[in-house]
C-alpha cells in the first residue's frame, strides 16, 4: 500500500543520525498499552483488573488444598490423595501459564502509518475545483462474497478484513474478538487459542473443585455413618467451595460452551453482535473441521511489531513567539479521534476582518446498519478565500481584492478540540498569506456558525494569540 512519504524533518530514518535521541519501541508506543519488563510483555491499560482476576483463582485452590485435599491425602487408600493434591496445583499452574499468555503477549496489533495513505479518488467540485479525498469504505471480495473494509482514521489504515479498532488500547488488532476486562487485553488473532484454553481450564478446575468436595463429604458420612447434613457441617470449606465452583462454572461455561460455537462457525464475538453471520452468508467459515483446525493446529503469527527495537524519538513541536503570544505545541497535533466519539470541527477561513468557524459533520463517522460515508476526514478540502472587502482589516490596506480558490490539504481538524476557540497556526498562516503584513492582529469581529444556525458575534482587541473569542 503506498503512503504518503512524510514531511521534510520528520522522516524517521533521518532522526537516528548523531544526536538523535533513540528510544525502543514500547517507550514510543502511541497505543494506551503498559509494557513490563522492558517491551517484553504487553499489556491493556486495565491490566489491574488481572490482579483480581488472579485472586479469584489462586484462593479458592489454596482454601481446597489446605481444608480439602488434605484431608484426601489421609483418607483415600494407595496414596491416591497425594494425586488429588498433585494434579489441582498443576492444572492451577498451567491455567495462569495460560492467563499469561493470554492477556501479556501482541494481540495481533497492526502497526499505525505515520501518514495516511495517498488519496484515490479525484472529484470536481461546482465551481470546478478539483478535490482530492480517500474512500471511507472499499470492498474486497473474501471467498466469493463481498467484504468492506474501513479505514481507520487513528491508524490511517485500510483495515483488513475481521480487523477492528479497540478503542480501549487503542489500536487496530487482527482478527479482532473482543476486550476482556478479566485478562486485561484484547482478544485477538495471536492470543484468541491461549484466551479459549484459559476459559475451558477454568471449566474444568470448577468441575474438580465441586466433585473432589462432595468426595470428602462423602468420605465424612461414611467413615462416622452420619447424615449428609452433619457431615456438610464438619466442613464448611468444602460447602463454600461448592457454592463459589458452582455459581463461576456457569460463568466460565457458558463462556466455553459460546466460543465452542463460534469456533465451530469461524466467527469471532465482535462478527457474531455487529455481521449476524446467523442471517447472512459467512465468508469465513470453512466447515467444522477445518474451522477448529485454523484456530488449534495453524501456527501462530509472528508479530508485526518488534516493542524492543530502537526507533528515533519523533521531534517536539516547539512554541512559536508570535505577536507577544504563543502557540502551543499540542495546536500541531491530531487530538481529534473519530474512533474515540470525539467530533470534528472544521474551519472556514476569509479573506478580510473576521473568520468563520462553523460545526460540521462532513467528518463524523456515520455508521448506521452497517453502512459508512464514503469521505475520510483526511480529505484534501477547496478553501474558498473571498474577496477583500473595503475597510480595515486584517490587511494594512484597503481595496477590493480578487477572489480565489486554493486547495489546501486535510484541513479536517488539527489541532483543536470541541469547545476550544483558541485560532490554530494554520489558520494564522493563511490569514497571513490573504490578508497583509500582520496575520496575527484580528479583525473586531468573529462570526460563529453553529448547527442551530445562530450567528454571534464575538470582539476581541488584544493581538495576542491567547486572545478568548
Amino acid at each position: 500500500m503506498y503512503v504518503v512519504p512524510p514531511p521534510n524533518g520528520l522522516d524517521p530514518a533521518a532522526g537516528a543520525g548523531e544526536g538523535a535521541e533513540v528510544l525502543r519501541g514500547y517507550q514510543a508506543w502511541k497505543g494506551s498499552n503498559i509494557f513490563f519488563l522492558q517491551g517484553r510483555f504487553i499489556f491493556g491499560p486495565d491490566v489491574r483488573s488481572l490482579a483480581l482476576t488472579i485472586f479469584l483463582i489462586v484462593a479458592p485452590v489454596a482454601v481446597f488444598c489446605v481444608f480439602v485435599a488434605r484431608h484426601l491425602m489421609e483418607d483415600l487408600p494407595h496414596n491416591s490423595g497425594i494425586a488429588v493434591m498433585a494434579v489441582v496445583i498443576a492444572f492451577t499452574l498451567y491455567i495462569l501459564v495460560l492467563l499469561l499468555l493470554t492477556s501479556g503477549r501482541d494481540p495481533g496489533i497492526i502497526p499505525r502509518n505515520l501518514h495516511p495513505p495517498e488519496p484515490e479518488v479525484c472529484d470536481g467540485t461546482e465551481d470546478g475545483t478539483p478535490q482530492l479525498h480517500l474512500t471511507r469504505v472499499k470492498d474486497v471480495v473474501v471467498n466469493g462474497i463481498t467484504v468492506k473494509v474501513k479505514f481507520c482514521d487513528t491508524c490511517l489504515l485500510y483495515r483488513p478484513p475481521r480487523c477492528s479498532h479497540c478503542s480501549i488500547c487503542n489500536n487496530c488488532v487482527e482478527r479482532f474478538d473482543h476486550h476482556c476486562p478479566w485478562v486485561g487485553q484484547c482478544i485477538g488473532q495471536r492470543n484468541y487459542r491461549f484466551f479459549f484454553m484459559f476459559v475451558f481450564s477454568l471449566t474444568l478446575l470448577c468441575v474438580y473443585v465441586f466433585g473432589f468436595c462432595w468426595v470428602y463429604i462423602t468420605r465424612i458420612m461414611d467413615g462416622e455413618k452420619t447424615t449428609i447434613w452433619k457431615a456438610m457441617a464438619k466442613t464448611p470449606a468444602s460447602i463454600v467451595l461448592i457454592v463459589y465452583s458452582f455459581i463461576a462454572v456457569w460463568f466460565v461455561g457458558g463462556l466455553s460452551v459460546f466460543h465452542l460455537y463460534l469456533i465451530s462457525t469461524n466467527q469471532s464475538t465482535y462478527e457474531n453482535f455487529r455481521y449476524r453471520y446467523d442471517i447472512r452468508a459467512n465468508p469465513y467459515n470453512k466447515g467444522v473441521i477445518e474451522n477448529f483446525k485454523e484456530i488449534f493446529c495453524t501456527s501462530i503469527p509472528t508479530s508485526k511489531n518488534n516493542f524492543r527495537a530502537k526507533v528515533p524519538k519523533e521531534p517536539e513541536i516547539p512554541a512559536w513567539m508570535v505577536g507577544g503570544g504563543f502557540v502551543s505545541p499540542a495546536q500541531g497535533k491530531d487530538t481529534d479521534d473519530i474512533e474515540m466519539g470525539r467530533r470534528k470541527l472544521v474551519w472556514d477561513e476569509a479573506e478580510g476582518d473576521g473568520y468563520e468557524r462553523r460545526l460540521s459533520t462532513e467528518d463524523n463517522v456515520e455508521e448506521k446498519d452497517g453502512e459508512f460515508s464514503d469521505v475520510s476526514p483526511y480529505s484534501s478540502r477547496s478553501v474558498a478565500v473571498e474577496g477583500r472587502r473595503e475597510g480595515t482589516g486584517t490587511g494594512t490596506g484597503t481595496g477590493t481584492g480578487t477572489a480565489r480558490t486554493t486547495v489546501h490539504p486535510r484541513r479536517s481538524s488539527w489541532g483543536r478540540k470541541s469547545g476550544s476557540w483558541e485560532i490554530p497556526p494554520e489558520v494564522i498562516a493563511m490569514a497571513a498569506v490573504a490578508g497583509g503584513s500582520d496575520p496575527v492582529s484580528l479583525g473586531s469581529a468573529t462570526t460563529v456558525t453553529t448547527p442551530t444556525s445562530q450567528t454571534t458575534l464575538l470582539h476581541t482587541t488584544s493581538p495576542s494569540l491567547n486572545s478568548t473569542l
